[in-house]
């Protein structure tokens, strides 16, 4: 139950995404070592919907044929499709830098440009890493972002003395502060800085890139003022070499000073609302998002760019990076067996600030450890990533092998079993009756 979108991902079976989808496609599939696979996706979204594997049915189609499938409170709210996408990356060269839309604009760009705006949907997305992951994501802290303005002299060229200087009046003494009235004007500093960065005439963007990257390359340690307190000269100079060799001469280069640079080790989740800047850069993910294919883009990408949108759509909201990750919990409505327990195994919650969806992660380590899921009032999408072993819902038992997807309704108390050491799966849900505190973002 499983379809696969081929984009600039990671090549033949090194691809996460390419692995799983292999795992039960139709037989004409075989995976191209040389070529890229970025995107499983599961869910009910129509723009690649899934299908039951025996019988060629759309996902779409069974819940709207069914509506208890979902409940008839999830059918009713949110138009008989699933409210979330759960989604596979495996990102071998930068993601485009982008945002995606909240509700009100979504509905707004779909009428005037459904072309580039398939949906009228917005779409607050999670990331969880499966291998480690690095990526560019929201504003940094305003302090740092004067340090490169100060420090890297291609990017002050391209954003303009004039407007460089006024950014560090604006926000000097106030980068952290907490009244209304500081925030609202560093945010405005803020939106006016980098609004002059993203419409600067291409041509310039590439000779100051040319500047940027000899310096990259020169200065090592020494570069962008041996880097800020969140990342080494060495680290960005690294990256800005690297992403030259990806998108030469590109917005991208200068755009990374403004954006918070994060790294995931395995495990490690962060979570993005609506209207939130990003790029991913490399990596394996488990992503899961409001069922919506939304995307403003503006950078590291040949695609459709809509530049005025993006800089007048952003919440300009700034912060470190440790604010957007976050802290997940035992999930609380799960049973693990003696054999589970004895073994170490676990499952973990994933829970935003939204109700559309949220991710359990399940380790069962060791051969008969059981995870029994008590029965909720929405629809869950499994996959399985490591290992093997059983589903059960009822009377009926699957076997579940890496890859594997199963959809299980609204009501059903679902049963996993570990065939070995490692059986690790991810749950993404949708469930409106049980009160889960969200858990930090």
């Amino acid at each position: 139950m499983d379809q696969i979108e081929i984009y600039i991902g990671k090549a033949g079976r090194e691809s996460a995404a390419a692995k799983f989808a292999a795992a039960t496609a139709p037989s004409d599939f075989s995976i191209e070592e040389e070529k890229p696979y970025a995107e499983l996706w599961m869910g009910t979204h129509p723009s690649l919907p899934s299908k039951d594997l025996e019988t060629q049915r759309t996902l779409l189609d069974m819940v709207q044929d069914n509506q208890a499938l979902m409940s008839l409170e999830i059918t009713k709210k949110y138009g008989g499709k699933l409210p979330f996408l759960f989604k596979v990356l495996s990102i071998r060269k930068a993601l485009s830098i982008q945002a995606h839309p909240n509700k009100k604009l979504a509905e707004q760009l779909h009428a005037h440009d459904p072309k580039n705006y398939p949906d009228d949907n917005h779409k607050p997305e999670m990331t969880i890493a499966v291998t480690p992951f690095d990526g560019l994501c929201g504003f940094r802290p305003l302090a740092e972002i004067s340090h490169f303005l100060q420090k890297v002299p291609s990017l002050r060229k391209l954003v303009g003395e004039s407007t460089a200087t006024d950014f560090e009046k604006a926000v000097d003494g106030r980068e952290t502060s907490s009244l209304g009235q500081d925030a609202a004007s560093n945010k405005k500093a803020l939106q006016s800085a980098f609004s002059a960065l993203m419409n600067v005439d291409k041509a310039d963007v590439k000779s100051a890139a040319q500047d940027l990257v000899s310096a990259a390359k020169q200065d090592g340690e020494k570069f962008a003022g041996e880097g800020g307190p969140s990342n080494g000269g060495q680290e960005l100079a690294d990256l800005v070499v690297r992403l030259n060799g990806q998108f030469e001469g590109d917005i991208g280069l200068f755009v990374l000073f403004f954006l918070n640079y994060v790294k995931l080790e395995i495990g490690e989740a962060m979570f993005l609302k609506a209207d939130d800047i990003h790029a991913y850069l490399s990596g394996d993910i488990i992503e899961c998002m409001a069922s919506s294919d939304n995307v403003v883009r503006a950078g590291f990408t040949p695609k459709y760019q809509d530049i005025p949108t993006l800089t007048s759509m952003l919440t300009y909201s700034y912060a470190p990076i440790s604010e957007q990750k976050m802290d997940p919990v035992d999930y609380p409505y799960v049973t693990l067996n003696t054999t589970a327990y004895s073994s170490s195994s676990s499952a973990i919650l994933y829970d935003p600030p939204i109700e559309e969806f949220s991710v359990v992660k399940t380790e069962l380590n060791k051969a008969g450890a059981k995870a029994t899921f008590e029965a909720i009032q929405g629809p869950s999408i499994f996959i399985c990533t490591k290992g093997h072993g059983k589903i059960s819902v009822g009377p009926k038992t699957e076997e579940v092998k890496e890859g594997y997807v199963f959809f299980a309704g609204a009501t059903a108390e679902v049963i996993l079993e570990s065939g070995g050491d490692q059986f690790t799966t991810f749950k993404a849900f949708c469930d409106l009756g049980h009160d889960i505190q969200p858990n930090g973002s």
